[in-house]
């Protein structure tokens, strides 16, 4: 009796590349969860100097000291802006429709050109 033929990965066996798409898909769901996190994390924060900064804008005395802090706030608000609109859009999730825009775009005009110069 023989003994059973082993399996070798091959190149027409989609395994081993399967195994590295499931691992990518892996990393990116856990980027994609600590971004998530931070996103949340950052909002929060944001609502809490919101609510900090209209309280001293409601106090009627405006002392040196209230106003430095208000300053502060301000300047750790437009922080946390600037880092949920850059959390929102990168270029890792615009680089595939960017490449399908001028692919497909890029064809879109060669195709014109072809059909001018028959028209034309």
């Amino acid at each position: 009796m023989k003994p059973p033929k082993q399996s070798q990965p091959s190149a027409e066996n989609p395994e081993p590349d399967f195994g590295q798409e499931l691992e990518e898909v892996e990393r990116s769901l856990l980027s994609l969860k600590e971004r998530y996190a931070r996103v949340q994390r950052d909002r929060q924060q944001q609502a809490q100097w919101q609510q900090r900064r209209d309280q001293l804008k409601h106090n009627k005395s405006q002392t040196p000291e209230i106003k430095a802090e208000l300053r502060h706030i301000q300047q750790q608000l437009e922080r946390l802006e600037l880092n949920l609109e850059s959390q929102l859009f990168s270029w890792r999730s615009l680089k595939k429709p960017f490449w399908q825009v001028v692919r497909f775009g890029g064809m879109g005009v060669i195709i014109g050109w072809i059909l001018k110069s028959y028209a034309g």
